[in-house]
């Protein structure tokens, strides 16, 4: 017989639909999400329109949409986004003896949480909190932070599901056990991203297909246009650059558009593209055409799985120190280069090292793509089924 698992998520996510998909090849699982926005098509906040994503997500797992009593028309993370009492009652009548909860965000998370422990469920915590971004924070914050979690909410869980190096020392600092704690590596579907990358490997005819020239190597960019992902800097980091050789493409939308657009007219930047939202179905061509990827973010980007996409396609990249992901999918010297966030200059060298040498590119993108193999939905599943047996 399968463990029966059910897993409390805040709303559909086009990342997690396919690990999902995996866990209930091997568990009993159903999915409870607070919130049906991502599949309704509400307003994203940081893309600044509404969106709705074209790849299935509810598809190969049974789920339940609990109604949400906040009026609040989106989710960002703030306590009173996500109210659902339904989940008291929803526990009671589930069988499940291993309950999941992504995250402690919202007040329905907290609810999960002290409900399935007063029923003597296993409660499991996945998270992706990097503590290298934590330490950034005031000694008094962090004091706080301390005692609620350390003594207040973390003595209630039973597994810490980490998913990188930092992630797991933002655990340990909080006071997680080491027999605790299983390594869920934050993933993609690398097996649909690589066949979209094979279907995609003439790269000049998707070139054309974009309306992309098709004697200019590509420096691209995945994400909204938000503070966190400092676009600008990726913008002074390609004018530093001066290459005529080299277009830059930006894919996202998002607040900064106007700011971008201003920059880029103020220093006359022919070769940049602002592409507008893109949807999942479709990015992969913006990868399939692309010679390096940079991901420049800062505080808040807790991982970065553009990253993990790019790296599926074979391409080299470029990431800030701050970026979660980092410490885990960077390995300087063997598939990419990784800077100080902020420090522009040692950007558009990076770049400048990439685009000038052919043979280091496919050398570190041939990289790129062994490193990212390790961390797959198939190695969480197996992670998790040690951990039930455990």
């Amino acid at each position: 017989m399968k463990p029966k698992i059910s897993y409390y998520l805040s709303h559909p996510i086009q990342y997690f639909s396919p690990l999902l998909r995996e866990m209930n090849k091997e568990f009993d699982l159903h999915v409870y999400y607070f919130s049906d926005a991502s599949v309704r098509g509400n307003v994203d906040v940081g893309f600044g329109r509404e969106v709705k994503w074209d790849m299935p997500l509810l598809e190969g797992y049974s789920h339940t949409f609990l109604k949400n009593l906040s009026r609040r028309k989106s989710l960002s993370n703030r306590m009173w986004d996500a109210v659902n009492p339904g989940v008291a009652k929803t526990l009671f009548k589930d069988s499940s003896s291993i309950v999941i909860v992504n995250g402690w965000s919202y007040f329905s998370n907290l609810l999960t949480i002290l409900t399935a422990k007063f029923l003597g469920k296993k409660v499991w915590l996945r998270a992706e909190n990097p503590l290298n971004q934590e330490l950034l924070k005031s000694k008094r914050t962090l004091a706080v932070k301390k005692l609620i979690l350390q003594f207040l909410l973390f003595p209630l869980i039973n597994k810490f599901l980490y998913i990188g190096s930092e992630s797991k020392k933002f655990f340990e600092y909080y006071g997680a056990k080491r027999a605790q704690l299983v390594y869920t590596p934050y993933a993609v579907d690398n097996d649909w991203f690589q066949r979209q990358a094979y279907c995609l490997r003439d790269k000049e005819e998707v070139k054309e297909k974009l309306g992309l020239p098709g004697n200019k190597k590509i420096i691209l960019l995945s994400g909204k246009y938000i503070e966190k992902k400092r676009p600008l800097d990726l913008l002074e980091a390609f004018r530093l650059l001066d290459r005529a050789d080299t277009m830059l493409v930006m894919v996202g939308e998002g607040v900064l558009r106007s700011e971008m657009e201003e920059y880029i007219k103020k220093h006359g930047l022919e070769n940049v593209v602002l592409t507008g939202f893109i949807n999942q179905s479709e990015i992969t061509k913006y990868y399939a055409v692309a010679d390096v990827f940079v991901m420049c973010s800062g505080p808040g980007e807790t991982w970065g799985l553009s990253v993990n996409e790019a790296m599926n396609f074979a391409l080299p990249v470029v990431v800030s120190k701050t970026c979660g992901c980092t410490a885990d999918l960077v390995h300087k010297g063997d598939n990419g280069f990784v800077f100080e966030e902020g420090d522009v200059k040692a950007l558009s060298e990076a770049l400048k090292k990439l685009l000038v040498d052919e043979t280091l590119r496919v050398k570190y993108g041939a990289a790129s793509l062994r490193i990212i193999n390790d961390f797959s939905i198939k190695a969480i599943v197996r992670n998790m089924e040690g951990a039930v047996t455990a």
